[in-house]
């Protein structure tokens, strides 16, 4: 591997890295709130068990016997697993750490504090102090975010950090949609009931989606409007469309650097087309898990291809 080559994976990695800190971060969120309405203990380990699928940690957890503490510390402070809080910044840092001069001080700083302070994250403090924890997390990502996009040129550097980031946002909100309609649907009589309804604004919350949603869609909160916000709402910088557009705009501006196009320019170009295309009606009628699975397979496509073609 080239030296500009493993730059631009361990940029594209940082942030991708970064990204899945913070939406850990939310879906332990999520999953306080779920799990805060009334039900049986294994009610509240089944929807734990969906918060860790969305996570990609199933694998990790298979085996164990889970409780609300044990799903906590998987999750935040579990360096055997590689999707923990803890495990994701870090990585980030090492990746950060390996390209210290693509970086600037503001940037680098920014990190570095954060990583300082994982020694203080221990088990007994995370259980105790969790919102603030889960806030400061949330708080230094966002904090690393502006200070990259204040202060880093717009070059390569800049862009394989932001495809990184999008890939990996893009992941995370298809991941909670589909385990919010495939694991958590409930029975046919109490869906837009008040748990269905508390477990979908619960999506929103852990996309920090809520008030922006109630701006767009004033207060309707049924399950094909959610899923239409986060999906191909544009304005929604969450949404699945907005990442598109943020990483076909980074690939083209890449092709034009680099003077070639190649798999990933195409499979970018064609997911934006597909979701300018598609109305949320046709979605659900093909079936939503459907459609997410392809998407989720589509974006793990798009990553290896990127790595593919800039030799990572």
């Amino acid at each position: 591997m080239s030296t500009l080559s493993r730059t631009a994976a361990d940029l594209f990695w940082m942030a991708r890295y970064l990204e899945r800190a913070e939406a850990m971060a939310r879906l332990v969120e999520m999953g306080r709130r779920m799990t805060m309405l009334p039900g049986s203990d294994e009610a509240r380990a089944d929807e734990w068990r969906s918060v860790i699928a969305a996570a990609g940690c199933i694998g990790h957890f298979d085996g164990r016997a889970l409780d609300e503490e044990s799903a906590l510390l998987g999750l935040i402070t579990d360096r055997s697993n590689p999707s923990s809080i803890v495990s994701c910044l870090d990585r980030a840092r090492n990746n950060a750490r390996s390209v210290r001069t693509a970086l600037t001080t503001q940037a680098w700083e920014t990190l570095n504090e954060a990583w300082l302070r994982l020694g203080d994250m221990t088990d007994a403090r995370v259980l105790r102090e969790l919102a603030p924890t889960l806030d400061w997390v949330k708080g230094r990502c966002a904090q690393f975010r502006g200070a990259a996009d204040a202060t880093m040129l717009r070059d390569d550097r800049f862009d394989f950090q932001r495809l990184g980031l999008f890939v990996e946002r893009a992941d995370m909100t298809l991941r909670l949609l589909d385990v919010k309609y495939y694991v958590l649907l409930p029975e046919t009589e109490v869906i837009g009931g008040g748990r269905d309804r508390h477990q979908w604004t619960s999506v929103l919350m852990a996309t920090s989606s809520l008030r922006a949603y109630h701006w767009a869609y004033r207060g309707d909160y049924s399950p094909w409007r959610i899923a239409d916000f986060l999906i191909l709402n544009r304005a929604s910088p969450r949404s699945l469309a907005f990442c598109y557009e943020e990483i076909g705009f980074v690939l083209d501006r890449l092709a034009r650097g680099y003077g070639a196009r190649f798999a990933c320019h195409h499979t970018a170009v064609e997911t934006q087309a597909m979701l300018m295309d598609v109305d949320i009606g046709e979605i659900f009628q093909e079936g939503l898990h459907e459609f997410l699975t392809d998407a989720i397979a589509r974006n793990n496509r798009l990553s290896a291809q990127i790595a593919e073609a800039y030799h990572f």
